[in-house]
């Protein structure tokens, strides 16, 4: 039988993503052969779950196909190794089994944010982008490999490691309920210390990242850039939480090597784990996100709608998703179909040419507009009237090109530390809805009607 067992993963494993097969039917062993029922074993309760109902369909046929019969599956929890079931683990599953749920009068703590409920690994589309990324999260949230504690995404806004950070937590705190799961922003983090210390609860503090978490989802670290004290802080949390052999998943808009002013103790605990990038997706993941989205709202369009958006909005995910709502939108409040012709309206309002912006037809559109010369944008002057023109084009740089922070940097000639402050000082500028947004706005138009 375990002949026939070895002839079934194969079989599924042609019919399944890599990533679904390593996750939920390769843990999945064979116990025993009762007559016509064959006895599996799933790790836990919750793979049981799953695979009863996304995978036991597909199980039956592909036994039947093995066997040249049909045979009755049943499902069992447990590590046991085949032939060798126990008497108390038998008992133990009885005792699974009809154990009834409590009401969750203290749930797992998730501490500053909430989880996003649409943030889950069956929510997220993997493609060639993605691919590794997506597997090591599950990895470890599926507490598949032991010696892999730590893990560190990052990538451009928009392209899915939140997603990613936020589904391991979900998944944990379905698989593991006693888990303690704390999802923080690195920003938050620093407020939470700061207001700590303002209140002399500093040890409360700490007991409650390093003795109370067992699993930390850390988002945008490069917020610490420069934060000293913050730094020292977290690089001793870090370190306990490692030693206790918790879980960490980092996420950043730049890689550990990338962000300036962090100091060696806490650069080291971020590099130790596995780091992984995710890309921009191709077309094919991107007409999937979009299918993916719309079957999740309920919305409905042609084959030929998606395959146009997904042509058009090449930026990242959150500008498929979108141009899906605006498309579907505008055909509701006009009562009109959702058509190519619609579609490209819609698109055309946010679409961005990148293929004609570059580094030197942004520099010549910020001269032009602030009236200063190129050699101003890379001269050592630090007269405001040419530092605020080198930050709008080193932001306008940063948001149009896909060069790197350090090829944007040389490109000014000025340090990578320096372009990083120049982009929060921009990013800061737009948010207050002063002059600098309207700057930057005025920009962003010129550029993206090729008016360079």
């Amino acid at each position: 039988m375990d002949g026939i067992w070895a002839s079934v993963k194969s079989l599924i494993k042609e019919e399944i993503p890599g990533h679904c097969y390593r996750m939920w039917i390769d843990p999945i062993q064979f116990q025993e052969n009762d007559g016509d029922t064959l006895v599996l074993t799933c790790p836990n309760l919750f793979s049981r779950k799953r695979v009863i109902e996304h995978y036991g369909h597909l199980l039956e046929k592909s036994i039947f196909r093995a066997a040249g019969k049909k045979l009755t599956i049943r499902y069992e929890v447990g590590n046991s190794q085949p032939g060798k079931k126990t008497q108390a683990s038998q008992q133990q599953q009885q005792q699974q089994q009809q154990q009834l749920k409590l009401p969750e009068i203290d749930p797992p703590s998730t501490s500053g944010q909430l989880l996003r409920g649409d943030y889950t690994f069956d929510q997220f589309v993997v493609g060639k982008n993605s691919d590794f990324a997506y597997s090591a999260a599950l990895s470890l949230a599926a507490q598949n490999q032991r010696h892999q504690n730590a893990l560190y995404l990052h990538s451009k806004t928009g392209l899915g490691k939140s997603h990613l950070s936020q589904a391991v937590g979900h998944h944990i705190l379905s698989a593991f309920p006693t888990q303690r799961v704390y999802y923080i922003t690195a920003e938050d983090f620093m407020s939470e210390m700061t207001e700590s210390y303002r209140n002399s609860n500093i040890h409360g503090f700490k007991e409650k990242y390093r003795k109370n978490c067992d699993v930390l989802l850390l988002e945008n670290v490069h917020f610490l850039s420069g934060k000293k004290g913050t730094q020292e802080e977290l690089s001793n949390t870090l370190e306990s939480l490692m030693n206790a052999n918790k879980k960490i998943i980092y996420s950043s808009c730049y890689p550990p090597s990338e962000i300036p002013k962090l100091n060696e103790n806490l650069k080291s605990r971020l590099c130790c784990g596995l780091i992984t990038k995710i890309d921009t997706p191709d077309y094919k993941t991107r007409l999937r996100i979009l299918k993916q989205a719309a079957l999740s709202e309920g919305y409905t369009l042609s084959e030929e709608v998606f395959q146009y958006l997904a042509s058009e909005l090449m930026e990242d995910v959150r500008q498929l998703k979108s141009g899906l709502i605006g498309v579907t939108a505008k055909a509701s409040l006009l009562s009109a179909e959702a058509d190519i012709a619609l579609a490209r309206s819609v698109v055309e309002n946010m679409i961005t040419s990148r293929a004609n912006i570059t580094l030197d037809s942004i520099k010549r559109l910020v001269c032009r507009y602030y009236n200063v010369t190129l050699t101003d944008l890379t001269s050592r002057s630090r007269r405001q009237a040419i530092v605020r023109p080198r930050q709008v084009a080193m932001y306008l740089s940063r948001r149009y090109t896909d060069h790197s922070l350090q090829v944007i940097s040389r490109s000014f000639n000025r340090y990578h530390a320096t372009a990083l402050h120049a982009l929060k000082v921009v990013e800061k500028g737009v948010k207050e809805n002063g002059p600098m947004q309207k700057h930057v706005e005025f920009l962003s138009d010129r550029l993206e009607k090729g008016k360079s």
